[in-house]
């Protein structure tokens, strides 16, 4: 049986643990023998949107840019994992529109709990004015009404999250469903790659 393309696209706050779950996620899709690409909203910013802002336009821009090269890769079979904030409903929807095979996962996260998580220190300097425009803090966040799958990171661990959203691949037909489960070994392995790319 080919592979269905898709797009997996993780929305919420910075902080959240979207990329920590999308890793999660792809780790077992490539267990499964499953063709992926992850597309994480740092690296996009790098190499596909460099010079852009983050005024509401670039927000746009960058975010159709993620969701154009999602299309081209779940047209062609593979599936794709997009880790962006992309903090616009309307943009959102319209890539939703464009891809037609496409999973929101909303990772809900307070705000609080974000900015005790952030490392890079940007919530406090989003707060002291240093930083002008922010995502959750001076910029507004519109989250998702009906995403495929809601998981909230600040109660479930990443690996029950990751189940959720497995779970909803395999319901959905994305998916292979597999009865296999982890054997300790291969938990380790998966954990020390994790922590090796300093998501632990």
């Amino acid at each position: 049986m080919s592979q269905k393309g898709f797009t997996l696209w993780f929305t919420g706050l910075s902080g959240a643990g979207k990329t920590t779950l999308a890793h999660i996620v792809e780790a077992e899709m490539r267990r499964r023998n499953l063709k992926i690409e992850i597309l994480d909203g740092d690296v996009v910013r790098t190499n596909l949107s460099k010079g852009l802002g983050f005024s509401k336009e670039d927000r746009d821009t960058n975010i159709r840019r993620i969701g154009f090269v999602c299309h081209l890769l779940s047209r062609n079979g593979v599936a794709a994992i997009s880790a962006a904030i992309s903090p616009y409903r309307e943009i959102r929807d319209e890539v939703r529109k464009m891809i037609g095979d496409f999973v929101e996962v909303y990772v809900h996260c307070p705000l609080e709990v974000c900015a005790k998580r952030d490392v890079k220190g940007l919530y406090a300097k989003a707060m002291s004015g240093e930083i002008p425009v922010f995502t959750g803090v001076s910029d507004p966040y519109e989250e998702p009404l009906n995403p495929e799958v809601l998981v909230d990171s600040s109660k479930e661990t990443p690996e029950e999250s990751a189940q959720k959203i497995l779970k909803k691949l395999e319901e959905l037909g994305y998916l292979p469903k597999t009865d296999e489960v982890y054997s300790e070994e291969e938990e380790e392995e998966v954990k020390r790659r994790l922590e090796e790319l300093g998501y632990f």
